[in-house]
């Protein structure tokens, strides 16, 4: 157990290092986002009508910038090849990285989307959900980035390869995150979408470790 938090905490720190992924994705969905004022007008009504949509997209595509380098640095190295003889088991490996993922990358952005949201002219009554969607939803797209990021590891200029396996992927997600959304702004119960959400996540989280870390061993071999 030491050994898995020593690898969660060691790529936690990676991501929030100078020009690590945390910041990258972080800065993108910021900017991203506030740009879209802009670019529809500054009424507050159409804002709102898409806003949970701009947001799960926007948080989809920053995600995408950080998955690309879960496993690449450490199977250039090769350091993934020595974690994978070391005492910690692959799918332990694998969960040690989601982990990492999530709480660098996903958790800051769930963080800031309230602040957004309200840039975007979401009404409070939307918030909630909004926040419960992403908790809730944003470890599917850890869980099924870190498969794909397994399967591409060995391929070179492997990230576009990985942009179109993992969008179709995280349209699940993104329906039933925006959906819990839309529910709360017109006032009616959102938790059959977040219910939902939460089974597609559940879902990956069980998938990826075992996926992700066969994918590994053949990389590695």
């Amino acid at each position: 157990m030491t050994a898995w938090w020593t690898l969660m905490l060691r790529d936690l720190r990676l991501a929030w290092r100078s020009g690590g992924a945390a910041g990258l994705s972080l800065g993108f969905f910021v900017m991203a986002t506030s740009l879209y004022p802009f670019g529809l007008g500054p009424d507050p009504v159409t804002l709102a009508s898409v806003a949970a949509g701009l947001i799960w997209v926007t948080a989809m595509f920053a995600a995408l910038l950080s998955l690309d380098r879960l496993f690449q640095a450490d199977f250039e190295d090769g350091t993934l090849t020595q974690l994978l003889l070391s005492k910690l088991t692959a799918p332990g490996i694998v969960f040690a990285k989601i982990t990492a993922h999530w709480l660098g990358v996903m958790l800051p952005l769930i963080i800031v989307s309230p602040l957004l949201a309200l840039i975007l002219g979401l009404p409070g009554s939307a918030i909630g959900p909004l926040m419960l969607s992403l908790v809730v939803g944003t470890p599917a797209l850890s869980c099924l980035g870190a498969v794909v990021a397994a399967l591409t590891v060995a391929v070179r200029r492997g990230g576009a390869l990985m942009t179109i396996l993992l969008i179709p992927l995280f349209v699940p997600s993104l329906i039933f995150g925006a959906a819990s959304v839309e529910a709360g702004l017109v006032g009616t119960d959102p938790s059959g979408a977040l219910l939902l959400a939460a089974a597609v996540s559940l879902f990956a989280l069980a998938l990826a470790p075992v996926a992700a870390s066969a994918a590994l061993r053949l990389a590695a071999e």
